[in-house]
């Protein structure tokens, strides 16, 4: 009898417990779209100091800079823009409670910004100006620069849900916010660069 009470009592207090952590909202998505919207306005300074240079200068690119290298940053932009496609199977497959498929995609996924990041390593390594070389090369390596750290971020943080994965029951159908917000993220960073490689290098 004593026993039996014990257990009645346990599943009161875990069913308290339960209702009070389902009973509150989840402010966590709230707080990653929140803190998107804050870093897009320094990418968004940036473009502005592009356009506002661009109108005002004489000529810009200013007289002796090297013209820019297309095929690197087109093959980046490849690279970019398909990896959110392949992010994007990543989370399908955890809809399914298919976490080989999640690892699988989410893996590829992290290569691919590697192979990004050492196309942006292989053009600043053959570029033919500095960042001090004049106003234009100072604002391409700034602005690339920061998107480039941006991508490593979404890297450490796909490599970070890989090894929370790797727990049973860690991710589920059910419980993904980590992959949901890695995923906004890189959607982020993608789109971000589309826009910095129209204004950097078309325009």
């Amino acid at each position: 009898m004593q026993s039996s009470a014990v257990n009645e009592s346990q599943l009161v207090i875990d069913s308290h417990q339960e209702s009070g952590h389902h009973g509150h909202p989840d402010h966590r998505m709230f707080g990653v779209i929140l803190f998107l919207i804050a870093d897009s306005m320094t990418f968004i300074g940036f473009f502005a100091a592009f356009l506002i240079y661009r109108a005002i200068m004489p000529e810009w690119p200013p007289e002796g800079t090297p013209e820019l290298e297309l095929l690197v940053p087109i093959i980046n932009t490849s690279i970019l823009v398909t990896s959110s496609f392949v992010m994007h199977k990543g989370q399908v497959a955890l809809k399914n409670n298919d976490i080989q498929g999640l690892q699988k995609w989410f893996a590829i996924t992290a290569a691919m910004g590697v192979a990004f990041l050492a196309g942006q390593g292989y053009e600043y390594f053959h570029a033919e100006m500095g960042l001090t070389t004049n106003l234009f090369s100072s604002c391409f390596f700034a602005v690339t620069g920061f998107h480039g750290l941006h991508v490593t971020v979404g890297v450490l943080l796909i490599l970070s849900v890989l090894w929370r994965s790797r727990t049973e029951g860690h991710y589920s159908s059910t419980s993904h916010f980590g992959v949901e917000a890695a995923e906004i993220y890189w959607h982020f960073v993608d789109v971000i660069w589309l826009i910095l490689f129209v204004l950097v290098y078309l325009l």
